[in-house]
């Protein structure tokens, strides 16, 4: 079963080819854009499946990343994901991205437990702890530094994403550390969609963004006028 996973949440624009069945990745085309994935990510598609010797008919599952990330990237990426999903009949799994460093990492230093962390702005830390046997265990939440790094102190984990620097700053102690881009490679999303059972059939729940935090743009109060009475 060929799966095909895509990324938006951060500045790439992202698209592999997984087989699940053999558990290889077949091709890949990766921009590195910051802005403009909706204009190119279809291109993105186009070049992986074109990478991997296959076409759409061929794919038995989307998988794509959910976030934290991006908040317009998110959208972009969830709606292909579901939109291609339903075109041909195949699940969408999502992935998050804070699980997605959290695999990449665990594949450098296995059995360890594994906290991804990404700056958030506003002093503010999007956070996800993973014990040794990769499970779950916090968040995904927003955070603070302090808070962060006395999880990071108190499991002695290898720490993945943005915020590794800053956590390692205020301990004044160096850790392990895996990727700290703001995503995992796109090959870490196929790997975890593919062993979420992502050739089952039927309907499950669709990926949908995660946001930890309301977009930034809000409606200004103080200037909203009251209604007319006629």
């Amino acid at each position: 079963m060929k799966l095909l996973a895509i990324d938006c949440a951060a500045n790439l624009c992202a698209a592999c080819v997984y087989d699940a069945a053999a558990g290889k990745e077949l091709g890949r085309s990766v921009f590195d854009l910051g802005k403009g994935h909706a204009e190119h990510l279809m291109a993105v598609i186009e070049g992986a499946l074109k990478a991997a010797g296959t076409d759409y008919a061929g794919l038995g599952a989307i998988a794509v990343s959910t976030g934290p990330g991006s908040f317009t990237g998110l959208r972009v990426g969830v709606s292909a994901a579901r939109g291609l999903a339903l075109a041909l009949k195949i699940p969408a799994i999502g992935v998050t991205t804070l699980e997605a460093l959290a695999a990449q990492a665990r594949a450098t230093f296995p059995g360890r437990a594994v906290l991804a962390a990404l700056d958030a702005g506003r002093e503010e830390i999007h956070a996800a702890l993973y014990d040794e046997a990769s499970v779950l265990i916090y968040g995904p939440s927003v955070t603070t530094l302090s808070q962060a790094a006395a999880i990071a102190v108190d499991r002695s984990a290898v720490l993945a994403g943005t915020s590794t620097s800053q956590i390692a700053a205020s301990v004044g102690r160096a850790f392990d550390v895996g990727a700290t881009a703001a995503t995992a490679d796109i090959a870490a999303y196929a790997r975890l969609a593919a062993a979420q059972g992502a050739g089952k059939k039927g309907e499950g729940e669709k990926p949908k963004p995660l946001y930890l935090r309301g977009a930034d743009a809000k409606p200004q109060a103080g200037f909203i006028l009251s209604r007319q009475k006629n």
